[in-house]
């Protein structure tokens, strides 16, 4: 044994540091990687569970794996937190802090932790002739060790494949809400007093969803929050989240403590389509049609955080960037990059906007900016900025141009003046003007592109295999503006350059 860690030997790469490795984006270290499960924050961390499968690099063998950041940027990859047993492989859930320890778990002083998982019977020999079930497991120690509820499974099939339950708390009737997925286009509701004991509220049909469930209530912004401002009143940047204040729990209803703020309920599909609607503890009403915010080829299993506290009051949401490639990888499949939603109400109704949480500023490294100029059909080329690792900020202002945008390597962010349609990597996502402006950011990673229009009205989040010269680990991005058919104003353009999160 040794305090000298020896070099990496020639032609081994250090875990983290592969070619084609997301830099600021999470991933396994090794083998597969598939739906967010389980998160929440605790005591200044963030948790991620995920899917996993800990012996190869295909989906299968279904396990939850963990990682913690304290900045939702960085992260450390722990020992697996549930393994398969009797019951089944370890598909999807969520996760609770049992602020009230109404399971019994811990003690009113010390809240257990809570995982809240679908134990999928008949998927692994152990568990041939089982049904889909859901069980609880729990932690005393901040989620270091996960103990199996003994009572599993709590809650018995209701129909084949029923999965992925989230729950949350509702404190005017001090009840625990599942959303459950049941089958086809069916989902369900219930309620219970302690996570053990459930009881059916609702049904309902959403056709063109299915899959990983959530729900959760948001305050509507008030007129005249500027995006880019949170609804705490300051700049984005200003703090970082992971602070916490001694003995801080969340808000157990934010309209509770302001009884002046318009909250409305929200209920996502693994696709990322929503309703917005009213609950009051036994059926969600939807008040709005079927919402699509991400228009990308690869955003999918949508989950948000539970229990981030009141000073902070975010909700922050992580997807699977599902189908991407990594050719001779050791790991399979990211993560989205972690994304603050806000809702608002715009002239079309009840909106939700999705945009990079803060705290990517900490990986900033140097900031280009260019001032307000008239683009031409000629494209503007940026030699200054080489890399792979960006946040691009950027905002036109429409005149005779039929199409603008920006250029990323081979590939193009195209704005439609004709068709009001963002394009990126063969997906297109309509977008309106906002007095006569067009806003486009995106974050640069290796194998992804994320796009955000308008402040993050609609997104595209996308994968794609960037083209490494030969002999070459690096992928230098050379970056462009361009217009064609006519002239657009360039009102802003701030390009950051990205440190990597895997590198000290």
């Amino acid at each position: 044994m040794t305090d000298n860690i020896p070099p990496t030997p020639p032609g081994v790469v250090k875990p983290y540091h592969e070619t084609y490795r997301p830099q600021f984006h999470f991933t396994a270290e090794k083998n597969w990687l598939n739906d967010p499960n389980g998160l929440f924050y605790y005591e200044g961390s963030y948790h991620l569970f995920f899917q996993h499968n800990p012996t190869g690099n295909a989906w299968g063998n279904m396990t939850w794996g963990h990682a913690v950041s304290n900045d939702l940027v960085h992260w450390q990859q722990n020992k697996n937190a549930l393994e398969p047993d009797e019951l089944g492989t370890m598909y999807s859930g969520s996760a609770v802090v049992d602020w009230h320890n109404t399971s019994g778990f811990g003690t009113s002083t010390a809240p257990p932790l809570v995982l809240i998982y679908t134990a999928a019977g008949n998927t692994s020999p152990a568990s041939q002739g089982k049904p889909f079930t859901q069980c609880l497991a729990y932690s005393n120690d901040r989620g270091r060790t996960w103990t199996k509820y003994a009572g599993n499974p709590v809650l018995a099939q209701i129909a084949d494949g029923n999965r992925d339950p989230k729950v949350v708390w509702y404190a005017p009737t001090r009840r625990w809400i599942m959303a459950l997925y049941l089958d086809k286009a069916d989902f369900a509701f219930y309620a219970s007093p302690d996570l053990k004991v459930w009881q059916h509220l609702q049904t309902m049909t959403v056709p063109g969803c299915d899959e990983c469930p959530d729900f959760f209530e948001m305050p509507v912004e008030k007129p005249g929050i500027k995006q880019g401002e949170s609804h705490q009143g300051g700049r984005v940047g200003e703090t970082l989240a992971g602070e916490k204040l001694p003995g801080e729990k969340p808000s157990e209803e934010k309209s509770a403590e302001n009884p002046a703020e318009k909250t409305k309920w929200v209920w996502t599909a693994a696709n990322g389509h929503y309703l917005v609607g009213s609950f009051a503890g036994s059926r969600f009403t939807p008040e709005t049609p079927l919402l699509q915010p991400d228009y990308g080829a690869n955003y999918y299993a949508v989950q948000t955080y539970s229990d981030i506290p009141p000073h902070d009051g975010r909700r922050i949401q992580i997807a699977w960037m599902r189908g991407g490639e990594y050719p001779e990888m050791p790991f399979n499949q990211q993560m989205s990059f972690p994304c603050e939603l806000t809702l608002h109400d715009t002239l079309q109704g009840l909106r939700l906007f999705r945009q990079p949480v803060r705290e990517i500023q900490s990986l900033y490294q140097h900031t280009f900016r260019l001032p307000a100029a008239a683009l031409s059909s000629e494209e503007k080329p940026l030699p200054e900025l080489k890399g792979d690792l960006w946040d691009i900020e950027a905002e036109f202002e429409v005149q005779t141009a039929s199409e603008f945008g920006i250029r990323i390597g081979g590939e193009r962010i195209i704005y439609s003046v004709a068709q009001k349609i963002l394009t990126c990597l063969s997906r297109s996502a309509p977008l309106e003007p906002h007095s006569n402006h067009v806003k486009i950011r995106v974050l640069v990673d290796r194998t992804s592109l994320e796009v955000f229009g308008n402040d993050g009205i609609v997104s595209l989040t996308s994968c794609f295999l960037p083209k490494q010269e030969k002999n070459s680990a690096q992928h230098m991005h050379g970056i462009g503006l361009f217009a064609t058919g006519g002239t657009v104003k360039l009102i802003a353009f701030a390009a950051h350059t990205l440190r990597s999160a895997w590198k000290p």
